[in-house]
């Protein structure tokens, strides 16, 4: 089962703080992220990769960010 954060409509910290909060709580090995602004997508990717999570892939969609992170 994909474990899903949807942070789309929300500013900076909260996207953070939701993948974060997230990854503490999940066991499992990837989880998916959604957010809608640039500085959204570099903060979680960031803070992701500080946790020693690796972020495999980001899609742009419409109106949207898609980044897949896996356990590091």
């Amino acid at each position: 089962m994909e474990t899903t954060v949807d942070a789309r409509g929300l500013s900076c910290p909260q996207p953070v703080l939701m993948t974060l909060d997230e990854l503490k709580k999940t066991t499992a090995a990837e989880i998916v992220v959604l957010v809608d602004t640039e500085a959204s997508k570099e903060n979680v990717s960031r803070a992701v990769e500080s946790q020693g999570w690796k972020v495999l892939n980001i899609t742009e969609e419409e109106d949207s960010y898609r980044l897949e992170i896996h356990r590091g």
